[in-house]
């Protein structure tokens, strides 16, 4: 069935201004001044001079839940269908923590297939925390070759949690993501967690540097966490590396500001990209730094630290929705995601002249109307 998308100001992220969109089935077939030729054979949808980006993509997110340093009642839930199109975020990447006990790869594969099954777009990364990567089949290239949804692995350096690996373990789980990339014809990172400890991305460097391992494989996250960090990240950066700044966690200021200063800096808005950490488990302290509660990372911040970037920052549209869309694509290696053009897929997000989320398509499919969620999960009440 053909629908035809009226009237929109259209960002791809770059702006095209008012524009026709005509989708057939998931994906986009054609975009004009005026398709009205085709109204009568497609279901029409007036935007009414809407601002249309594409749909939003998230590359760090805890579907099935995590958590539970707290105990096993600080274990978070699973996040929700309804939770992801309230936010706008139409493709999400899913992964484990440092909990790869009591959260199973499989049932993270399990969650990822669900999701694109209720109408969303959803990948995952192997591996968690430990440098004993936790894999589907027997090993991270096989994982690569016969998973789809694989895009490649995760593991975290330079925190106590972690396993601390050395520079070669890392090379050979890079040189499998690489090669069983090459076969499965995907592009592959290593997704890679950062502490706090003094460390920071030394190792990282070393991979690059001594060992001359393409920088655009390795994919570092949670850049913010310390103003040392971030300064850090910038250095690599400026050597072509993309940087991932966390929204929904730990961070030493406001992420839209840490964009600010690293545009600053003269590092390129597409080797930036937002994430939210969406459902790690988070603990609230007081001033003395007692125990409170424990809280859920929000996944709608990537959303709101963009908006900020807009209407506080006085960055373009057309740059700052780069950070959710065409420069998360282009880490994880989706050229058919984060841009609206021909031949990608069907996912937008409409905003009012606020910049508030008023309508979300997935796949071709409208999930959210006027505000109002009308797709919900398969359990949703």
């Amino acid at each position: 069935m053909l629908k035809l998308i009226k009237n929109a100001n259209v960002y791809a992220p770059q702006h095209l201004g008012n524009k026709d969109i005509l989708i057939a089935g998931e994906k986009i077939v054609a975009i004009a001044s005026d398709l009205s030729k085709y109204e009568s054979d497609a279901k029409v949808w007036d935007a009414q001079g809407k601002t249309l980006t594409p749909g939003l993509i998230d590359q760090h997110m805890h579907v099935t839940g995590a958590g539970g340093k707290n105990g096993f009642a600080s274990m978070t839930p699973e996040v929700s269908l309804s939770e992801l199109i309230s936010c706008g975020t139409t493709t999400v990447v899913g992964l484990l923590g440092t909990d790869g006990t009591t959260r199973n790869i499989r049932s993270l594969y399990s969650k990822v297939r669900s999701l694109e099954q209720e109408g969303v777009t959803a990948y995952m990364f192997c591996g968690y925390y430990g440098v004993d990567s936790l894999t589907i089949t027997e090993s991270i290239q096989s994982d690569m070759i016969f998973i789809d949804q694989m895009l490649g692995c995760k593991v975290a350096i330079s925190d106590i949690r972690s396993s601390y690996p050395t520079a070669l373990e890392l090379l050979r789980k890079l040189r499998q993501i690489r090669v069983g990339g090459f076969t499965a014809n995907k592009k592959g990172i290593l997704h890679v967690h950062l502490g706090n400890l003094d460390t920071k991305m030394d190792i990282l460097f070393e991979l690059v540097e001594k060992y001359q391992f393409p920088i655009e494989y390795i994919s570092p996250t949670h850049v913010g966490r310390t103003k040392e960090l971030f300064d850090q990240a910038i250095a690599f950066a400026k050597i072509g590396g993309s940087i991932d700044i966390t929204t929904g966690a730990s961070k030493y200021t406001e992420p839209y500001k840490s964009v600010l200063y690293a545009l600053e800096q003269g590092v390129s808005m597409d080797l930036m990209t937002f994430s939210t950490d969406g459902h790690a488990g988070l603990t609230v302290t007081d001033d003395q730094g007692n125990f409170v509660r424990d809280r859920i990372a929000p996944i709608e911040a990537n959303l709101d630290q963009v908006v900020q970037l807009i209407q506080l920052g006085g960055i373009p549209i057309e740059e700052a929705f780069k950070l959710i869309t065409s420069s998360p694509a282009k880490n994880l290696g989706l050229k058919h995601k984060g841009n609206t053009a021909v031949g990608s897929d069907a996912d937008f997000c409409a905003f009012d002249n606020n910049l508030v989320l008023t309508d979300v398509f997935a796949r071709g499919k409208q999930m959210m109307n006027n505000g109002k969620i009308i797709i919900t999960g398969n359990f949703e009440s």
